[in-house]
């Protein structure tokens, strides 16, 4: 079952990225909507080896994610829907969170989050687009929380979706405030719905450590 989503979700995925009328957007919308549709079932399907808890808000996040898609035509709707998934997958990294985030990878963190706000939201305060600065700073700040909880999880595929989410929306930022990005749909479709999917598998994955003391084992 889940191998034949993953099927699904990859050939959905394609078709949209290829064949997505512009011209048509009703349609456009939907077909983007369908692997996102069938993420949702993948989780759904995927057993749960983090907590029960832990699945129900990664579902909900999806949901939430699934909306904006369809949504985000309308930049800042689509921006808030969004924010407010991340929030979600932000509640799921903190109920699954084991260790801290080791300073190898917080320092290129925040100064990835640094150096994207000042490039992409400082121009619009120059702008004089004060709101739409502030929304930007706003998500950036969302995000880089969503891949640093993420990172606490040790859930590989936790941080594998986060960090491919980061990415996504980096070309979609540069594509849309900076400069326009060759093969910009791909890079930032292909980048989403792999994110998406190993966040919902994350559902399913495990961080086990063994050491010597058989009362250190870490599940």
């Amino acid at each position: 079952m889940r191998k034949f989503l993953l099927a699904s979700i990859t050939l959905t995925g394609l078709i949209y990225l290829f064949f997505g009328p512009d011209e048509i957007m009703d349609v456009k919308i939907a077909m983007k909507l369908l692997p996102m549709a069938l993420i949702l079932l993948y989780g759904i399907a995927t057993p749960s080896l983090v907590s029960t808890t832990y699945k129900q808000i990664i579902l909900a996040g999806l949901f939430i994610c699934m909306i904006a898609d369809g949504v985000i035509y309308w930049f800042m709707p689509g921006l808030a829907t969004f924010f407010i998934g991340h929030l979600f997958y932000i509640a799921a990294f903190l109920q699954a969170s084991r260790k801290s985030v080791p300073l190898w990878v917080a320092v290129p963190l925040v100064a990835y989050g640094l150096f994207m706000a000042a490039w992409i939201a400082g121009p619009q305060y120059v702008m004089g687009k004060t709101i739409l600065g502030t929304a930007l700073i706003g998500y950036i700040a969302v995000l880089l929380i969503m891949g640093w909880m993420a990172i606490r999880t040790r859930l590989p595929f936790a941080i594998i979706g986060a960090l491919l989410f980061i990415c996504s929306d980096s070309f979609l930022a540069i594509d849309r405030f900076v400069t326009a990005l060759p093969y910009r749909d791909a890079l930032v479709m292909i980048t989403y719905y792999a994110a998406q999917v190993f966040i919902a598998s994350s559902i399913g994955n495990r961080f086990v450590k063994y050491s010597v003391n058989p009362n250190n084992l870490i599940r």
